[in-house]
């Protein structure tokens, strides 16, 4: 049966009523359906030895044009539902957004999904279905407000599998179910993303806002992502949600293994684990703990067998971000496996002597980062810098430890969705230009290099840019209201708010660019800057930023002297869909975190791949980019990680000293608790941030202002040179592919997991 015949079919079944005849709602639902009936025909992806890939956040996306263009049927269905006079890109708008994750973790792990069944390798993700994931963000009186996040609806990409198992908790038990996503491979074949959810959950727990019962555990579970942790019912709550996930978790590779009549005693030659940052940690003590308990292994051979099939991913170079539970609220939570923590921490005590690499300190403190260094089999950072910081310094007494064990994989990002889904015109246009080999083969975006001093190649580049910033206006006057200018520099910054990753860095070059315009210093050529950020309703200071921000985009775009030159917009509730538009219109990508401090970040990648240019610190992934791109087409300021790291080693950094040596700074930071800005912001929250900088400042942003001053307005200096900046474009382009993450599964699979 051809497409058209296969949706009409649908159509008419549900609906009674052709193509033409049905709305938008009832064609996205027939679509749905479809999608799902041609998946089906689609061979799984098997093989002798399997991935499980566990994660908190699995930040997928919206899934209906990823999932046509895997399934290689995008452009036929475009083309009839026009031939019906419908619309695929007003259908794809009704999609909501699930809301399964929150940065860059998530959306790594689903880029990874992506790439592990495009590169045909038997893989599954496993976490849990939240039903308000996150928050959604809403701005209310310059401040972020977070209210439930409600994306799951009758039409959904869930698939429910009557799974079911029974997890235990200190006080109580409670029943999951499973639900299953199709993770279509592009070209290839089908793998699932299995995601856990409770039983008993119940909506009604939520009240005002996100605020619900912490404590009714058989209610909440699977309400939301990440819940507020900043007391200690928070706390608990995030141990109950991790273990739900790993002992739903380690009861379906069981099963699975078992049903394939595969030995456990061999769990390794059939089973890779990877361990998405410290959250799935709990995984390797409860297999620990069945194999003892249910499968009659000795103590011995259980640990053994687990030590060889989990590997850990570190995301982190942030020692708070390195989880630690007190042994206390393990024992309230899981008590079954705390006699197991002890007995894997007693054998780490009669090996090694120094206390930084004990799972139990003598605070009782039990570090999940080191039961997955000591108890996993790979331990590998996600950039080059950040893996030779742990060896070096974080993690230098366990790399002394296991050297082998420690690896680099560089992130990647999967180029169907942040490429060929979200800039049609330029896949397109490379496709006629250097053929379609870089849609399986990124490193064929190199053939581009050839054509540097190809002026039409170059117009055509910057005609595609201009429309998708001519898009990113329109969309953002629909749903924020503000018009910006299009022939504006398009300067953007879109990330978790953070401190590291210092978007009050870039609140104070805003500052200081209105008050250069204030006095008559006109820029050529008018500037738009761009934020999408959540902070964590408990991160007080990046509540405060966010704050700042907008306070900024309310003075500046209602100023007649300078909204003509500069406009600031925080996009309201960022998230995956609001980056597929942000990131095809960049000009200059906003990598900015305080050197040694971002693990690699993989939204710079995705920015280089569309043709922005890079405006960072040497830190993470921008390291890689700089070696492939070059000087000349990245713009890099800052000190370098080494210089950071000694500045903490020696605690001699004091931001006060930058203030009262620099008139630059002192303006742009005073304006903070300035008339004009305390008018239009609350007291409170400017004097707080305007104290965090000036007593405090721990990730360093006045060290790096004066120079991040002078680099960015050198890069809007550059950007009047139109011919250059297109030869920018093109290299960023051309030496992207390297940041596939085909590229980066492979490596796994090669070095880690050895799937066959």
């Amino acid at each position: 049966m051809n497409l058209e015949q296969h949706l009409n079919e649908i159509t008419g079944k549900a609906y009674g009523k052709s193509i033409g005849a049905c709305t938008h709602i009832q064609l996205y639902a027939s679509i749905l359906q479809l999608v799902k009936e041609r998946a089906a025909q689609v061979p799984a992806i098997t093989g002798q030895k399997k991935v499980y890939y566990i994660s908190m956040e699995f930040l997928i996306g919206k899934l209906l044009s990823n999932n046509l263009i895997n399934l290689g049927i995008y452009e036929e269905l475009k083309e009839i539902l026009a031939a019906n006079g419908k619309s695929l890109a007003e259908i794809e708008d009704i999609e909501p957004e699930p809301s399964l994750g929150n940065g860059g973790l998530g959306r790594l792990a689903a880029c990874f999904l992506d790439s592990i069944a495009s590169l045909g390798l038997p893989g599954d993700g496993i976490g849990l279905n939240y039903h308000f994931g996150l928050f959604k963000q809403v701005f209310k009186n310059h401040l972020q407000n977070a209210e439930r996040n409600e994306w799951i609806e009758k039409f959904s990409w869930l698939c429910p599998t009557g799974t079911k198992f029974d997890v235990c908790f200190g006080d109580r038990k409670v029943t999951s179910v499973l639900y299953d996503i199709d993770v279509i491979g592009y070209e290839n074949g089908v793998n699932k993303l299995h995601l856990f959810d409770l039983e008993s959950v119940d909506e009604r727990l939520v009240k005002k806002g996100i605020t619900f019962d912490k404590t009714a555990v058989d209610k909440n579970l699977t309400l939301f992502l990440y819940p507020d942790d900043s007391d200690e019912a928070g706390n608990l709550l995030r141990i109950y949600q991790e273990y739900f996930m790993v002992c739903n978790g380690a009861q379906l590779i069981l099963k699975e293994m078992k049903e394939k009549g595969q030995d456990l005693h061999r769990m390794n030659d059939y089973v890779a684990i990877q361990i998405n940052d410290t959250h799935p940690t709990l995984v390797i003590p409860e297999l620990i703990r069945i194999l003892t308990e249910q499968e009659g292994f000795t103590m011995d051979e259980a640990i053994s067998v687990v030590s060889k099939t989990c590997a850990y991913t570190n995301h982190t170079i942030l020692a708070e971000a390195l989880e630690k539970w007190p042994l206390a609220y393990l024992e309230e939570v899981v008590p079954q496996l705390v006699p197991i923590i002890k007995e894997l921490d007693k054998r780490i005590k009669a090996q090694y002597k120094d206390a930084k690499v004990q799972i139990i300190d003598r605070k009782k403190t039990v570090h999940m980062a080191h039961i997955d260094i000591h108890y996993g089999y790979s331990v590998n950072g996600v950039a080059a810098i950040h893996t030779e910081i742990l060896k070096d310094t974080e993690l230098n007494h366990f790399y002394k430890i296991y050297p082998e064990k420690f690896n680099n994989k560089t992130n990647g990002i999967t180029f169907r969705r942040w490429l060929l889904s979200c800039n049609r015109e330029l896949a397109a246009f490379l496709t006629e230009t250097i053929g379609d080999g870089y849609k399986k083969n990124a490193d064929e975006l190199q053939k581009l290099l050839a054509k540097k001093d190809d002026q039409a190649v170059l117009d055509k580049l910057a005609d595609i840019k201009q429309g998708k910033k001519e898009a990113l206006a329109a969309y953002i006057k629909e749903n924020e209201g503000v018009e910006i200018d299009v022939n504006s520099i398009f300067d953007i910054q879109i990330k978790r708010l953070h401190e590291y990753k210092r978007q009050q860095m870039n609140a104070l070059y805003i500052i200081h660019k209105y008050l250069e315009i204030k006095d008559g210093k006109k820029p050529s050529t008018p500037i738009t800057f761009l934020f999408g950020a959540k902070a964590a309703p408990a991160y007080v200071i990046a509540q405060d930023i966010i704050h700042l921000i907008l306070v900024l985009s309310e003075i500046v775009n209602n100023d007649p002297d300078v909204s003509p030159y500069m406009k600031v917009v925080m996009v309201e509730n960022y998230n995956v869909t609001y980056a597929e538009k942000l990131i095809p219109a960049c000009d200059i990508s906003e990598q900015i975190s305080l050197a040694s401090k971002e693990a690699s970040g993989t939204g710079n990648m995705k920015f280089m791949l569309n043709g922005a240019v890079t405006l960072g610190t040497s830190d993470g992934a921008n390291v890689e980019i700089h070696e492939l791109v070059g000087d000349d087409n990245i713009y890099i300021f800052g000190e370098k990680s080494d210089t950071v790291i000694k500045h903490y080693k020696k605690a001699d950094y004091v931001s006060r000293d930058y203030y009262e040596k620099s008139t630059v700074i002192k303006e742009a930071v005073d304006f903070i608790v300035g008339k004009q800005a305390l008018k239009v912001g609350k007291k409170e929250n400017l004097q707080r941030l305007y104290n965090e900088l000036l007593n405090k400042d721990w990730f360093m942003t006045l060290l790096d202002l004066e120079d991040y001053i002078k680099t960015k307005d050198q890069a809007f200096a550059d950007y009047e040179d139109r011919q250059k900046w297109k030869k920018m474009m093109l290299v960023n382009i051309a030496k992207a592919g390297f940041f596939s993450s085909d590229r980066t599964i492979a490596e796994y699979n090669r070095d880690i997991w050895k799937l066959r």
